[in-house]
């Protein structure tokens, strides 16, 4: 058991206001029996509960004592009889009354300073809570915001390889590999589908390195004997990327060319090559 964080949760503050619920209660003074610095805790914060109403009490008014000695001090010529029942008068109307009404006003203070302090307790204790509530719900939040994003690409990703699924399956696709060229790094190819009916253009990028933030793959279609643009590959599409429309093609290729593309491709940087 984490003593310190127990003392720290607040249960000290409220057994000792006496605001802690049975279950609170009997399972403090259960471990204070075996835990020597939760009893150190309850005794520290009743302690310091009482200095706070010791230190804020009102002394009785100064000008008390002079009227009891001017009660006193009454003229000789009334009888000693006369003296005393004056003076046991005046005494129990000038002391008693005042003293009475003194301890009942420094009674009402040490009331208020003790809700005052409880009040102050129980605010950092309720902040305390709200603030560790408020934390929690906004990890939770924030963790929710990333599984969802996280969900939103793996749909996406599963979108996409559906619908490669499809367009392999689909007869009118004519299905064209493009294999790395000779001299470049071994083991890239991609794959080309092209619709037979609406010569739409789809690439599916199977084995292709990502390319640098500055850099970006290019589809070329040889048509006639000349390239033609078939458009650029977004580096965030996975899966079936729609390229441009071609309507006839003799074969395919991609090169690596700068961010934006190219009006002609560059020749030295042609990656993968397929005959349709």
């Amino acid at each position: 058991m984490d003593i310190r964080q127990y003392i720290q949760s607040g249960i000290v503050e409220s057994y000792v206001l006496g605001m802690a619920s049975d279950e609170e209660i009997a399972e403090l003074e259960q471990l204070v029996m075996n835990y020597p610095e939760i009893q150190k805790a309850v005794d520290d914060f009743a302690n310091s509960v009482e200095e706070q109403a010791m230190a804020n009490a009102v002394m009785p008014p100064p000008q008390l004592k002079s009227r009891i000695m001017e009660s006193l001090s009454i003229s000789g010529e009334q009888s000693e009889s006369n003296l005393t029942i004056v003076s046991d008068a005046k005494i129990q109307e000038e002391t008693f009354t005042p003293v009475r009404s003194l301890r009942l006003w420094r009674m009402a203070a040490a009331a208020a300073l003790i809700a005052l302090i409880v009040s102050s307790v129980l605010n950092i204790y309720f902040y305390n809570r709200y603030s560790k509530t408020s934390q929690r719900y906004q990890a939770l939040l924030t963790e929710k915001n990333s599984l969802q994003a996280s969900n939103n690409i793996y749909q996406t990703k599963l979108d996409d390889w559906q619908l490669a699924a499809r367009m392999m399956a689909n007869p009118g696709m004519l299905k064209v590999t493009l294999s790395g060229v000779p001299g470049k790094e071994t083991g890239m190819m991609t794959t080309v589908f092209w619709d037979k009916s609406t010569k739409d253009v789809y690439l599916l990028t199977n084995k292709l390195p990502s390319p640098a933030p500055d850099k970006q793959y290019q589809l070329w279609a040889l048509v006639d004997g000349k390239p033609v643009d078939a458009g650029m590959l977004d580096p965030d599409c996975q899966g079936a990327c729609k390229m441009k429309n071609i309507p006839k093609a003799q074969a395919f290729a991609i090169t690596l060319e700068k961010k934006g593309g190219s009006p002609a491709p560059t020749m030295d940087q042609l990656l993968v090559m397929g005959g349709v």
